[in-house]
């Protein structure tokens, strides 16, 4: 069950994004050749207009083939020959279609179990927010610059930024305060420590506040997943921690295990919560400037635009074929990371 679970989360968000090309290339007058969702060989389809819709054998991906997209055509509704500005909305559409949908599943979460407020439970002695002055109740509202809405945004700041000297903005009985912390080290959990509690406590909303909080919970995950980017460039954490397909959904499975003795209640709620993760995560990757992903083709249209010149089609497909072969093999190598784990 928990696998058909997690397939069925892939597909959906997969799918989503390539309506949002889809939708556009429609509206654009683009002719779309084929829709499809999954990779290899094709189970079944129709065809339906110009569009042939099909299901591939693996349910890991997805595709809306436009004509003339890596190559140039002499059809009237190729994707070459429309305006640069209709090109981008095009290409923009999927990653902007994973915020949309991101938001709208954080809404649905907000609205059932509300939001994890940033108020202090306590402080913890010997700490430096205990000689700070910080106390009980107060409300962390920004660290340096980062303004916070939810308390795992201080958690996941101080993991981001390990060991950094931090200057805390917090409320009390309505006043603005700040409070300058050294994080200290914690041998027992291998992290830096603010020496400040919350009991996780969550507070429902209205209708409207949700709606705000919403758009801060999609900020939250695309600023996660650029942070995690970062860490990975920079060095901090090992490509070893990468986690591909195979890793998600056993991370779904173990995840499903874990709520179910709860009541199914749970089980929806923290997979609610997955794939709103994944949709952040899969539009901020999509618009990555990288050959093959919808940032990679954004640089070629940008570049058009401001040159008012087309790049040669059969110059820019073959970065693009590039591209997809590296990322092909990013991709098997990830895959067999997360096969290795399963026997670990």
């Amino acid at each position: 069950m928990k696998f058909i679970i997690a397939i069925l989360i892939f597909s959906i968000i997969i799918l989503f994004h390539e309506l949002g090309h889809f939708l556009l290339a429609k509206k654009s007058g683009i002719r779309v050749n084929e829709f499809c969702l999954g990779l290899g060989p094709t189970l079944f389809g129709v065809q339906k207009g110009e569009t042939f819709y099909s299901i591939k054998l693996l349910p890991f991906g997805g595709a809306c083939m436009m004509e003339g997209e890596d190559g140039d055509s002499d059809d009237a509704g190729a994707f070459g020959h429309k305006s640069v500005g209709a090109r981008i909305s095009v290409v923009a559409a999927g990653p902007v279609f994973n915020f949309i949908m991101a938001f709208f599943l954080a809404f649905i979460l907000i609205s059932c179990i509300g939001i994890d407020v940033p108020v202090l439970s306590g402080v913890m002695e010997g700490y430096s927010a205990e000689a700070a002055g910080m106390q009980e109740g107060d409300v962390i509202v920004r660290l340096n610059h980062k303004p916070i809405h939810f308390y795992r945004e201080v958690s996941m700041y101080t993991y981001f930024h390990a060991g950094e000297p931090l200057q805390v903005t917090y409320l009390r009985d309505g006043e603005r305060y700040t409070a300058d912390i050294e994080p200290t080290y914690d041998e027992e959990s291998g992290r830096y420590l603010l020496g400040i509690t919350n009991n996780y406590a969550r507070e429902k909303v209205g209708v409207l506040t949700g709606l705000k909080y919403s758009v801060y919970e999609v900020k939250y995950w695309i600023w996660s997943t650029l942070q995690s980017l970062k860490m990975l460039v920079t060095g901090q954490v090992s490509a070893n921690e990468l986690s591909g397909p195979v890793g998600i959904v056993k991370s779904i499975g173990d995840t499903y295990d874990a709520s179910v003795r709860d009541g199914y209640f749970y089980v929806f709620l923290n997979m609610l919560n997955f794939s709103i993760l994944l949709s952040a995560n899969l539009g901020v990757m999509n618009l990555l400037p990288l050959p093959a992903l919808d940032g990679g083709r954004l640089v070629f249209l940008i570049v058009e635009a401001v040159r008012r010149r087309k790049i040669d089609p059969e110059k820019e497909g073959m970065v693009h074929f590039v591209g997809i072969m590296i990322l092909m093999g990013l991709m098997v190598l990830v895959m067999f990371n997360d096969i290795r784990k399963l026997f670990i």
